[in-house]
């Protein structure tokens, strides 16, 4: 559940400091005419994300067995990837993304172009859609409880709107520099989770070698299916008795990623101004 809260309050939050952007500029200059083609782009790319999600979640979640635990598997490693492409790349952009956006808007008012308009609102909000829609689904593969996580989905989504909006009305000032990097963190360690289960899924259907089965057992102390177990598990990645092959990447994985993160610099925006 707290996966997924995370995953739709971040990346909700970056679709919605975005639109933001796009319509506080309209709105500074004279052009909330405009506010109708940022709103279809809004809808159309909703719409594009659901069904991306609904397809991913129908065929590849009906697949039984050793096809199972494949796809299940480079699922979570693609997630991971590109989660981590995702969290340095924000922080990367974060600095400039409101003067590019603005050029954009600019060119397309200047061109009288709704379908610029459009298209910039429905690529900005689809690419955080459909990252959404695969990153809910590799965190559902590690919980019992895919209801748990649809309603933490909801939770963040509907904060993320929220503080979208009010950052948006300026009833709010949301410090982008601390809020990426508190988020930033948790998601490496969710992501290092999505890589260990992947890891973990590619051996049981034997992609993977074991090595040793397992290096140590601890499910006496914090059993994997206790409540605490269970959060960990699905946040990230708890296994009380891992392989040796998930130790070394997961290990690997947190030793390197906030390393970088850090290293990355503090150049981002100290304060989300739309």
């Amino acid at each position: 559940m707290f996966g997924a809260l995370l995953i739709t309050l971040r990346e909700g939050l970056e679709a919605a400091l975005i639109i933001g952007i796009i319509l506080a500029f309209l709105n500074s200059t004279g052009n909330r005419k405009w506010f109708k083609s940022v709103w279809i782009g809004t809808g159309a790319a909703l719409i594009s994300s659901i069904l991306v999600g609904s397809v991913l979640f129908v065929t590849i979640g009906a697949f039984e067995g050793r096809v199972e635990e494949i796809f299940e598997g480079f699922a979570m490693l693609i997630a991971a990837g590109v989660l981590t492409w995702m969290i340095f790349w924000m922080r990367k952009q974060a600095r400039n993304i409101k003067t590019h956006l603005h050029d954009d808007i600019q060119t397309a008012i200047s061109n009288g172009s709704s379908l610029a308009l459009v298209s910039l609102a429905f690529i900005a909000v689809v690419r955080e859609g459909i990252e959404t829609a695969l990153f809910l689904f590799a965190a559902t593969r590690g919980e019992e409880s895919p209801l748990l996580s649809i309603v933490g989905g909801i939770i963040g989504l509907t904060a993320a709107v929220g503080i979208g909006y009010a950052v948006y009305k300026g009833t709010t000032k949301l410090n982008l520099k601390t809020f990426f990097n508190i988020t930033g963190v948790l998601l490496i360690l969710f992501a290092g989770g999505l890589l260990a289960h992947g890891i973990h899924e590619l051996q049981e259907a034997g992609l993977v070698p074991i090595v040793i089965e397992h290096i140590w057992d601890i499910n006496n102390v914090l059993p994997e299916a206790s409540t605490v177990g269970k959060f960990f598990s699905s946040v990230f990645g708890y296994n009380g008795n891992p392989s040796l092959m998930e130790m070394i990447f997961y290990t690997g994985y947190l030793v390197s990623m906030p390393f970088l993160f850090f290293k990355s610099g503090n150049r981002q925006l100290t304060t989300a101004q739309v």
